[in-house]
């Protein structure tokens, strides 16, 4: 493997896992930000009010958007495996 194409898998494994975690944490941003609006409204300073929506909403989230992250990740790994040297990929 050239330095190359060791540069090329890290820039495409860093691009996967931004790829792979943005929509969680777009939820969990903009769930944060709405709570935090409605937490300045009303002057309720609770921990709590603003974690346990998040959560919630996160995990819907993972809900909606698992069948397209696993095809996102399985389309990447397959990528990677084609990619492995011929006498690597026949163990």
């Amino acid at each position: 493997m050239t330095p190359n194409e060791a540069i090329d898998l890290v820039r495409d494994a860093i691009l996967m896992s931004l790829i792979v975690g943005a929509p969680l944490l777009l939820v969990g941003m903009l769930v944060g930000l709405a709570i935090g609006l409605i937490q300045a409204l009303t002057q309720i300073q609770d921990q709590t009010v603003s974690t346990v929506p998040k959560l919630v909403a996160m995990t819907l989230a993972i809900i909606v958007c698992l069948p397209w992250l696993t095809d996102r990740m399985l389309d990447y790994s397959r990528n990677v495996l084609k990619q492995l040297p011929p006498h690597l990929s026949e163990r």
